[in-house]
C-alpha cells in the first residue's frame, strides 16, 4: 500500500490537539512519506519547524474553518499569515452562506481574494458536499475553478457528512483537468481510499493515514 501514502494529507484538526500529538503526526508523515500534514493554523509554526530541511512532506492548514462564512478579507489575512509562518498548502472553506443564497459572484470573489493571498501556494476549496444538492456541487466546483482553485475538496470532516463517491463524480464532471480533487471525511481504510483514487482523486484527507497504509481499519471520525 506504499503508493497510497503520497495521496494522503495526514490530518489532525481537533481543537483539543496537543503539541505532542502534532509532533507525532509530523513524525508519522515523515516515516510513511505522506503528501502533507494538515494542522490547525496555530500549529503551522510547529509543523513547519518539525518538517524543516526536507521537501517531501508539505505543511497544510485550514482557513475559514469549518463554516466558511468569515469575511473574505479575514480569510485572505488568515491565508497570508499561515503562509508567512510556513504553510505550503491552504484548504479554505467555501462561503456556504453565499452559496445557499445563490450569490455565485460573491462565492467567486471570496475564493479569488484568498487565491491572491496564496500567491504560488496550493489552494484547495472545501465545498462541504454533504450540505449541497447535485446542482450546487456542480456549480460550486465550476465557480471554484473560475476563481483559481488548484483543488476542490469534498468536506471539512466537521459537517453532517463526509466524502461520497457520488459527490466526487459530480465534482469531476464539472471541472477541467487543470483542477484536482481532494476527498476527505470518513475515509478510514485502504479499500475505500483506493476507490477514490480510482475515480481520479489526487489527495485523501484523513486522520487514518497510518491505518490505511498498513491495511488496517480505523475508528477515527475524520
Amino acid at each position: 500500500m506504499d503508493s497510497i501514502a503520497k495521496y494522503i494529507d495526514h490530518t489532525l484538526l481537533s481543537p483539543e490537539a496537543t503539541k505532542l500529538q502534532i509532533e507525532k503526526l509530523c513524525n508519522e508523515a515523515l516515516e510513511y512519506d505522506f503528501a502533507s500534514v494538515c494542522v490547525p493554523p496555530i500549529y503551522v509554526p510547529l509543523a513547519s519547524q518539525l518538517l524543516q530541511g526536507q521537501e517531501k512532506v508539505k505543511v497544510c492548514t485550514v482557513i475559514g474553518f469549518p463554516l466558511g462564512y468569515n469575511l473574505s478579507r479575514t480569510k485572505a489575512f488568515e491565508a497570508q499569515q499561515a503562509i508567512l509562518l510556513g504553510a505550503h498548502e491552504i484548504d479554505m472553506v467555501i462561503n456556504q452562506t453565499m452559496l445557499k443564497n445563490k450569490d455565485w459572484k460573491g462565492v467567486e470573489n471570496d475564493i479569488k481574494e484568498v487565491k491572491i493571498a496564496c500567491q504560488d501556494k496550493l489552494l484547495k476549496v472545501i465545498l462541504e458536499t454533504a450540505h449541497l444538492n447535485q446542482e450546487e456541487i456542480q456549480k460550486a466546483s465550476k465557480v471554484a475553478e473560475i476563481a483559481g482553485a488548484d483543488f476542490v475538496k469534498t468536506s471539512t470532516g466537521f459537517g453532517q457528512g463526509g466524502a461520497s463517491l457520488e459527490a466526487v463524480k459530480l465534482m469531476k464532471s464539472s471541472i477541467s483537468d487543470k483542477v484536482k480533487i481532494k476527498a476527505s471525511g470518513g475515509i478510514r481504510d485502504a479499500a475505500t481510499a483506493q476507490e477514490y483514487i480510482n475515480l481520479g482523486v489526487s489527495r485523501i484527507g484523513t486522520s487514518s493515514g497510518v491505518a490505511i497504509v498498513e491495511g488496517k481499519n480505523s475508528d477515527k471520525n475524520y
